[in-house]
């Protein structure tokens, strides 16, 4: 579109669609550019007289000043501060400056208009070589998220090297670095296991698509309004850290099934109270004026969901309710979804019940089609077929369960009767709370084909990960004997196959 929009702002909000700057949330003006945007940025502080926005270009390592109520002719261009495009402009409305980062590494300070664009002359330092803001051309990184402490002292950023570093603003010294690489977690997960195996096994598979898609650089990092602890996603939740004391004091949402990517976080009072607080109310023990206090609350975004998540310290109003679940499903149906249930019913492709023969015997299960679609049809297809007719156990777990449905036996084969992968299928009333649940195995999310398992125990940590679609009704004596048979302890493969013969769909 070639053009910025500028708007009047309630907080800082940027948008840059293809050669269009948009300023949120009420427009006040639009600059038409000659060049895609990347990085965008308010760097005007209170009480400047010009509302400045800095602009990069997106190929190159440019920054164009501009009037954010003017017309589109730069106030100034930065031409060779950045020979890389840039990954970050950050505004230190403290100490009036700007730092911007570019995908060689390089980190430098500098001015808007009230002080022309020079170099900040409250800082502690002349030249970078006294300063150890080279960190990230050494490793060979650069910056993906950079924040600023409430004081304006602490510069906090995330590499893309998966380094957490925490920098003091006014000298440029490196204060505190966290390895937070697969590597790292890798070796933490064998010195001392935070996930079961298959958990650390998925979540290290959704990490690895994070890079694969180059999602690692929308990760964020935050501070909290002490300017004392720093906030971010990593693979195990997130984690707070203390940067005073170089310790992590907590990790929320250790056993959610997200991968945690931009958060948020609010440290005020959520309810707007007409009478003022006095001493005597704060003195008091009364439990209703308890309920003035801070409210502390993360809101969060989720690698692949159409979500945002809150983390609070509240407790849900209504508990009394059968339906007031924590989580609330109100997604609108997809375009494919809303054409299948529009078209006619065709021949009925599910049931709600099948026998599994193996050759130990047979397990008699019960499906659920209302609530998992097409995670039964994909089951009972493939029965239809004969596609299971022949298939090993090939991962049986003693203690844990029994899994199933790939042709090939390594465990790394099989698909949907679509081809390829399908989606999962969660319900709130389905849950591994009880042994003999049949579930559908994975690879991490949406990677459901032909594979699935029977468990032997409750496995409440497998919820909103694995879908459930059945229960065993009869043959529990059978499930038991397959579990209990001896295996490879390396590979989890019985020595002596223990096969399905076929499966019959009632």
């Amino acid at each position: 579109m070639n053009a910025v929009t500028c708007i009047e702002m309630l907080s800082p909000m940027w948008y840059a669609p293809r050669q269009t700057l948009l300023l949120l949330p009420v427009m006040i003006n639009m600059l038409k550019l000659g060049y895609f945007p990347g990085q965008c940025e308010w760097i005007y502080c209170p009480g400047d007289a010009i509302s400045s926005v800095a602009a990069s270009e997106k190929s190159t390592g440019k920054i164009f000043i501009y009037d954010g109520r003017g017309d589109n002719q730069p106030l100034h261009i930065f031409d060779k501060l950045h020979t890389s495009p840039l990954t970050q402009i950050r505004l230190n409305a403290v100490y009036k400056a700007v730092v911007s980062s570019d995908k060689s590494g390089m980190i430098e300070y500098w001015t808007g208009p009230p002080h022309e664009y020079k170099f900040p002359k409250n800082v502690n330092w002349e030249y970078k070589t006294d300063t150890d803001l080279y960190e990230f051309a050494k490793c060979k990184a650069y910056p993906t998220s950079i924040c600023f402490s409430p004081d304006g002292k602490k510069i906090a950023t995330i590499g893309s090297d998966r380094k957490v570093r925490i920098f003091r603003f006014l000298t440029g010294k490196l204060m505190r670095v966290f390895d937070e690489s697969l590597s790292m977690f890798t070796e933490l997960q064998q010195m001392r296991q935070q996930l079961p195996d298959m958990e650390f096994g998925r979540r290290m598979a959704v990490e690895r698509e994070l890079e694969k898609v180059d999602a690692v650089r929308l990760i964020n990092i935050v501070f909290d309004e002490t300017g004392h602890f720093v906030l971010y996603g990593t693979m195990l939740g997130i984690k707070v850290i203390n940067v005073e004391t170089n310790r992590c004091v907590r990790i929320l949402g250790k056993q959610e099934n997200i991968r945690v990517m931009q958060l948020a976080l609010f440290q005020g009072i959520a309810k707007k109270h007409r009478a003022a607080t006095t001493i005597e109310m704060k003195a008091s023990e009364n439990p209703v004026l308890q309920n003035i206090q801070a409210d502390p609350t993360i809101v969060c975004t989720s690698f692949k969901k159409n979500r945002f998540y809150m983390f609070t310290k509240r407790e849900p109003e209504d508990t009394k309710s059968a339906d007031s679940d924590r989580d609330v499903f109100n997604e609108k149906p997809s375009k494919e979804e809303v054409m299948a249930a529009t078209q006619a019913e065709g021949p009925k492709r599910v049931s709600d019940s099948a026998i599994i023969h193996t050759s130990m015997g047979d397990i008699h299960i019960k499906l659920f089609p209302v609530e998992c679609p097409k995670t039964v049809e994909n089951f009972c297809v493939h029965s239809r077929n004969g596609y299971y007719n022949g298939h090993t156990f090939h991962r049986i777990i003693k203690g844990f369960m029994i899994q199933t449905g790939d042709p090939t036996g390594t465990g790394m084969g099989g698909e949907s009767i679509w081809g390829g992968e399908f989606e999962d299928e969660f319900h709130s009333t389905l849950r591994h709370d009880r042994p003999y649940t049949l579930s559908m195995a994975n690879a991490g999310s949406n990677t459901n084909g032909s594979q699935f398992f029977i468990t032997v125990v409750p496995t409440p940590w497998l919820d909103n990960k694995h879908t459930v679609f059945g229960r065993v009704t009869k043959g529990m004596e059978v499930v038991q004997r397959i579990s209990n048979v001896k295996v490879n302890p390396k590979t989890d493969k019985p020595y002596e196959d223990v096969s399905i013969i076929n499966i019959t769909v009632k």
